[in-house]
């Protein structure tokens, strides 16, 4: 008897779960999923922005944390961010325009924190330092905003520089 009370509580706890994901899907706390890295960066490189790529995991909670919290806010503001899953096959095109998917990108990167975030230029190179994990709550707004005025350096650098 108790353990098809504990079953039925399992089975009402796990359908609880996935209304609270579907709703938050429809509230947009989604990112866009990378779909063609080399037009992504492309446009956010004339935009004069780093891409910043959010490697994540389903049902992270850390990761549900950054794209809430620093994430969605940035993108309504206009900096151009997409987002990897760990353990996804769905197609990407990669920086040199060769089909592959989430899942082999992340491991071709050798990312094995979740979530992960970086931030690229021209050709997928890496503009600032990775941020791998959630850090503390209160300071991962402040290293994400250090990072994202190292990536623009770097790009105006790269993009400034004179053609030879």
């Amino acid at each position: 008897m108790a353990a098809r009370g504990l079953a039925r509580r399992a089975v009402l706890v796990g359908l609880l779960g996935a209304y609270g994901a579907s709703v938050a899907r429809s509230q947009g706390t989604a990112l866009p999923l990378a779909r063609d890295l080399a037009a992504e960066v492309a446009l956010a490189t004339q935009r004069g922005q780093a891409l910043v790529v959010l490697i994540s995991l389903h049902g992270c909670v850390y990761c549900e944390r950054v794209r809430r919290s620093h994430l969605l806010p940035m993108l309504a503001q206009g900096q151009a961010v997409v987002q990897l899953d760990m353990k996804s096959a769905t197609p990407v095109r990669d920086f040199q325009q060769r089909w592959t998917t989430h899942e082999e990108l992340v491991r071709r990167w050798q990312i094995k924190v979740a979530p992960t975030l970086l931030f690229v230029g021209p050709a997928g190179r890496e503009l600032a330092a990775r941020m791998e994990g959630s850090y503390q709550p209160d300071f991962y707004g402040a290293y994400l905003d250090e990072r994202l005025v190292t990536a623009s350096q770097q790009l105006s650098g790269l993009t400034s520089a004179p053609k030879k």
